[in-house]
């Protein structure tokens, strides 16, 4: 029986990366199964995502451990995984479409990934969640509330086990302190590109500006709003006929498209962080 694992990395680039990685490979008797590189002129960084395969048991550790001469070399950020399903905690408020479609995905094979809990400051989704036979954790917040909801929801995170945090249209701002202790590990949906229509009633906005395009933006969640790197975007085509309804019907839609997505290749391995923007190897 053969193990398969993913290997993510970056560092600056120079010659003799590739042979380097390949011939660690090679020596624990590994087979690469899908190889993508990205050099960023820019930044002059390399990154690299590698799936292979291992024809006997290999521990993790082990692998990451004896890896570290090769790494220290060329100075590089890297990670070896598993292939195993990341575990998804999604937060939500009372908007339920991207929630449902995650659910779908789920339930079809199609997120790479399982949810394993559903928080929310509203009791308005539990049914779906507990329809789908997901844990629903009602967490209200409030101002005054706000610092013990967070220790809550973060306390949550953990019995779960989760890697991943979705907030699927949660509608509550989350502290400096939890962003930075979900760094890397959570992603927002926004409901226009950045930067685009802030504060309330974005579709009405759009529509008052004869838009024809309705877009939407899945990012990394920082302390700054709306500004963590951006995974995917969404664009949907529209036309005069369209009213703040139809506008937000067809937003919902690219939501959900740009969401999945993101958390599809954020738990493959396939988004690697380059300081306030991705490298995506979809």
């Amino acid at each position: 029986m053969t193990h398969s694992f993913t290997l993510t990395l970056d560092c600056p680039d120079r010659t003799g990366i590739v042979h380097a990685v390949s011939s660690y490979l090679v020596s624990q008797g590994c087979d690469i199964g899908e190889y993508r590189q990205f050099d960023d002129p820019v930044r002059g960084r390399l990154f690299l995502r590698t799936q292979f395969t291992a024809p006997h048991e290999v521990d993790v550790e082990v692998l990451s451990r004896e890896f570290e001469p090769v790494a220290a070399d060329f100075a590089m950020h890297y990670a070896f995984h598993p292939d195993r399903r990341a575990r998804i905690v999604v937060l939500v408020s009372k908007l339920g479409h991207c929630l449902n479609d995650l659910i779908y995905r789920w339930r079809t094979g199609g997120l790479s990934a399982d949810i394993v809990a559903v928080v929310s400051n509203h009791e308005d989704l539990r049914p779906m969640a507990e329809a789908a036979g997901l844990p629903f954790h009602h967490i209200p917040v409030t101002a005054e509330t706000k610092p013990e909801a967070e220790a809550r929801l973060l306390q949550v995170v953990d019995e779960h086990d989760a890697e991943l945090v979705v907030l699927a249209r949660y509608m509550q701002v989350l502290s400096d302190q939890t962003c930075k202790v979900l760094h890397g590990r959570a992603i927002n949906i926004h409901h226009s590109f950045l930067p685009g229509f802030k504060g309330a009633k974005p579709y009405h906005q759009a529509y008052d500006r004869g838009v024809k395009l309705v877009g939407a933006t899945a990012h990394y969640v920082t302390p700054d709003l709306d500004e963590g790197p951006i995974i995917e975007q969404e664009v949907i085509r529209i036309d005069h006929t369209h009213d703040p309804h139809a506008l937000q019907t067809v937003g919902r839609d690219a939501e959900a498209l740009a969401l999945s997505r993101a958390v599809r290749w954020h738990c493959e391995r396939r988004v690697l962080l380059n300081g306030t923007s991705t490298v995506v190897f979809p």
